[in-house]
């Protein structure tokens, strides 16, 4: 039986199957963005495939402090816009 790794939503804090979340990632170079994937290089966070949490991502200014680093507003009106056009393309 394979072991299902679980992680923590930083918006709601639910924990659910890595599989079923989106992952932020700070890049090595700083840049921070939604990683559909799940495999880009760098600091990760994962958050619930769902708009609220998205949405509460940048009411609360969740990733500056997972991150630890300043994130500026554009930062995560650029996530909500990637989210918003994944969401309409599938």
């Amino acid at each position: 039986m394979k072991n299902v790794p679980v992680r923590m939503c930083v918006a709601c804090r639910q924990k659910m199957p890595k599989t079923s979340l989106i992952r932020a990632v700070r890049t090595p170079e700083g840049n921070i963005m939604l990683d559909f994937t799940g495999k880009a290089a760098g600091r990760g966070a994962y958050l619930c495939d769902n708009a609220d949490c998205v949405k509460k991502l940048s009411r609360g200014k969740l990733l500056g402090k997972v991150f630890k680093v300043p994130v500026p507003d554009e930062i995560y009106r650029e996530m909500e816009r990637a989210y918003e056009g994944r969401k309409q393309g599938s």
